[in-house]
Formats: structure tokens, C-alpha cells, sequence
């Protein structure tokens, strides 16, 4: 198994009222994590212990992509700020369409 330097930058949890948990957990890389261009490794996560509703992240050989219920979406990462701003606006309005 390959190991990549990394800057953990965020990662945070929160469980609300309902039950729901959100967590952001960010790296920065010494090098990119291909297929991927730049460097950050992250999990954005939305949901609870049995139910994924948004959750965005990416992987060696997979790369950026995001999941809204059961469905898989390309992500294309902007910078670190839009990702951020891009998963605050789909917790919210998520739905398993």
C-alpha cells in the first residue's frame, strides 16, 4: 500500500436534533491522488449511521465524484471553498430522486 504525505486542514462533526451527523474531514497532499489534479483528499459526509444522503469524496483510481442518496455523480473540484459551499447547498436540498 502506497502512503501520501498529508496536511490534515479540517474535520469536524456534527450530530443535530434529528439524528442526522455531518462531517468534513480535508487533507491536503504533497502530490496529486490520481486521477485527480490537485491536492486534496476529503469526505464530506451527510446522513445517519444507516442512511447516506450526500456525501462528496474521491479515491485513488475513481477520483472526484459525489453521492446524492443511492445515486453516483461526477464532481468536477474547483477549489476547497466551493466543495465546501457545493455540499452546504445540497444538505439541505437533498433528495433520493
Amino acid at each position: 500500500m502506497q502512503y501520501i504525505k498529508a496536511t490534515l486542514l479540517a474535520r469536524t462533526k456534527e450530530v443535530r436534533d434529528d439524528g442526522s451527523i455531518v462531517e468534513v474531514v480535508i487533507w491536503e497532499l504533497a502530490e496529486p491522488l490520481p486521477p485527480g489534479t490537485h491536492l486534496f483528499k476529503y469526505r464530506l459526509f451527510y446522513g445517519s449511521p444507516t442512511e447516506e444522503r450526500v456525501r462528496y469524496d474521491n479515491e485513488r483510481g475513481k477520483g472526484d465524484h459525489r453521492h446524492i442518496g443511492e445515486k453516483e455523480f461526477a464532481y468536477v473540484f474547483m477549489s476547497v471553498e466551493r466543495l465546501l459551499d457545493d455540499f452546504e447547498n445540497d444538505v439541505p436540498n437533498w433528495s433520493e430522486q
